[in-house]
């Protein structure tokens, strides 16, 4: 069953996986072609080596929370499938309030950065800071959203990947 706070935070998340695909491909066009003008015309591109570098960064931020609320980033499970089903809850809420610090000190480190350097420009495209970090900040925020969602359903006594999907699978699909 899924909440009308899971559906929203299910589609932010599919906004961000959706948004993270186009960026993987914009890097890996931007990518060949830098190969194409250094060996074909030889010549460098500055601006494509740049907006790589922003593909990948936004890549990973946006892509992020997707797979926290699914919980199927890389993790060892070795420990928590050796124990009962109790201990299991209680490893994966103190492994969300983890992330949940780490996704505030992400913000905090934001707050402190970006007001200072976010007025100077990138080097070849001329974007101020604070847009080339946009989508990190973003990606941090939606991570921290989702994380607390999360936990919030955990001290509820429901298993938090219900309303966004175990491993695999997707929320949004209607389980036959």
């Amino acid at each position: 069953m899924t909440t009308w706070l899971g559906g929203i935070i299910v589609a932010m998340t599919r906004v961000g996986m959706l948004a993270g695909m186009g960026l993987l491909a914009l890097m890996a066009g931007l990518v060949v072609l830098q190969v194409l003008a250094r060996n074909f015309a030889d010549t460098g591109l500055p601006w494509a080596d740049e907006l790589a570098r922003f593909s990948c960064i936004g890549l990973v931020y946006i892509a992020v929370p997707a797979l926290a609320g699914r919980k199927i980033m890389v993790s060892v499970t070795i420990l928590p499938d050796a124990l009962p089903q109790a201990a299991r809850r209680w490893m994966r809420l103190i492994a969300d309030l983890a992330t949940l610090c780490f996704s505030g000190l992400l913000l905090w480190g934001f707050a402190e950065f970006l007001p200072k350097a976010g007025k100077f420009l990138t080097p070849a495209m001329r974007l101020p800071n604070w847009v080339y970090y946009s989508l990190a900040l973003a990606g941090s925020i939606m991570l921290a959203l989702v994380v607390l969602y999360r936990v919030f359903r955990a001290f509820g006594g429901i298993d938090p990947t219900d309303d966004l999907g175990g491993a695999g699978e997707d929320p949004t699909v209607p389980s036959s």
